[in-house]
């Protein structure tokens, strides 16, 4: 067993209330077998109803990082298309100092129609957002870790701009979540310090894996300093004993963190029991 692995807690803000979102974060923190809280930005639910409750990813993950002290805080994935990278780079120098540096930035091109129309955000086709998403990681790295930075793109130009004050970590890690081989992958072996398989299927992982491999070679880089992590899917159904099998068998083939993530409804009851089985079951294995 790959004895290199973490195990995340992924609670999405969408048909929630406040209460049990901030109380499952606080008990994640207060769990040592879990490593990161994640949550989710969209403005409408993305399962179930999208006419349902949904809060803001940026604004409740800060107030998460502020009533937490121990365990990472990040959210799976922020989509580039509805905030400008510069105010981004700025949010996440903020969010890193709240944290006290326990921030992790996560980063998509985006994909929801149905708010993106709504709000009456360009969404663009697939080449414009794969065009759109490397110019504003390639802004946000820079204005994250450099005094000054210039960029003149098809989508974003900026001129001598500042981000100050800076977050504790010099470099934020940056997660980006997606399989696309051409663009997706190719940006992760250029930018990221974390992929995240959305879904997983050992063939798939394995077949990307090697499509990530060979744009590393490409940029230089080693896949090994790229963490690996995929999602739990656990429903009001799901029991304990399932969810410590399926994260063995992510392990076993070489994910480095496991993240659970609680559908709707979400059950405090349930996130307690299948914490204390995991507990007691990876202390026992």
């Amino acid at each position: 067993m790959n004895t290199n692995f973490e195990i995340g807690v992924k609670v999405a803000p969408h048909h929630i209330d406040w209460g049990t979102l901030l109380w499952a974060a606080e008990y994640a923190d207060s769990s040592p077998i879990y490593s990161d809280f994640w949550n989710f930005d969209h403005f409408y639910p993305i399962y179930g109803d999208t006419s349902g409750p949904c809060l803001e990813s940026w604004v409740t993950l800060s107030a998460i990082a502020q009533a937490t002290s121990r365990i990472r805080v990040g959210c799976m994935v922020n989509g580039v298309h509805y905030r400008h990278p510069a105010v981004v780079a700025n949010m996440t120098s903020a969010i890193d100092i709240v944290s006290n540096g326990r921030f992790e930035l996560g980063l998509g091109a985006g994909w929801n129609e149905e708010e993106s129309n709504a709000y009456g955000i360009e969404l663009g086709t697939l080449t414009e957002r794969f065009d759109r998403f490397d110019e504003a990681v390639e802004i946000i790295l820079s204005l994250t870790t450099s005094e000054i930075t210039s960029f003149n793109g098809n989508y974003f130009t900026i001129a001598e701009a500042r981000n100050n004050p800076k977050g504790p970590q010099k470099i934020i890690p940056i997660c980006i979540g997606g399989i696309g081989e051409k663009r997706t992958l190719r940006t992760v072996a250029k930018f990221a310090s974390h992929w995240n398989l959305p879904a997983f299927d050992e063939d798939v992982f394995k077949h990307k894996l090697g499509v990530l491999a060979d744009h590393c070679s490409k940029e230089g880089r080693n896949i090994n300093d790229i963490k690996i992590s995929t999602h739990v899917f656990v429903t009001p159904e799901t029991e304990p004993e399932t969810v410590f099998e399926e994260i063995k068998k992510q392990i076993n083939t070489g994910i480095n963190q496991s993240i659970i993530y609680f559908q709707p409804p979400v059950s405090i009851d349930q996130i307690k029991r299948i914490t204390e089985y995991l507990s007691t079951s990876f202390n026992q294995d």
